[in-house]
């Protein structure tokens, strides 16, 4: 059964960083692309950035793409987002979904985890 699940999320001060975790299993990701998304409280879900089965990177955020870091390793089956420099306004669920290439309609992507909620207060 193919699945991702999305962790590392929670609640962190304005300013402060942290790393999701995107796991697979029931397929490996080796040869997948595999973007970040994120739906705020009442907005538009939107793709932050995707990478590639050969690690280019396309970012699709025009929210401070310098504050977002996506990695990869295939040997663990794991793709990582960075998030530095938390804002308020990055409060939303963080999605990570495959496609076979990077694109910048959702609508392309096969499969997607439930989510991991971070939330960004003092």
């Amino acid at each position: 059964q193919v699945q991702l699940v999305e962790s590392g999320g929670g609640l962190v001060q304005p300013g402060g960083s942290l790393t999701l975790s995107c796991a697979a299993s029931g397929f490996s990701l080796d040869g997948w692309a595999i973007g970040w998304f994120r739906q705020a409280p009442k907005k538009e879900r939107e793709e932050i950035v995707c990478i590639n089965w050969n690690d280019r990177v396309t970012y699709y955020t025009d929210s401070g793409k310098e504050r977002f870091t996506i990695s990869r390793d295939d040997t663990k089956n794991m793709v990582y987002l960075q998030i530095i420099g938390l804002k308020p306004e990055d409060t939303a669920v963080y999605y990570c979904a495959t496609n076979s290439y990077c694109s910048s309609y959702e609508g392309d992507f096969r499969s997607w985890g439930q989510g991991t909620q971070v939330t960004v207060s003092s």
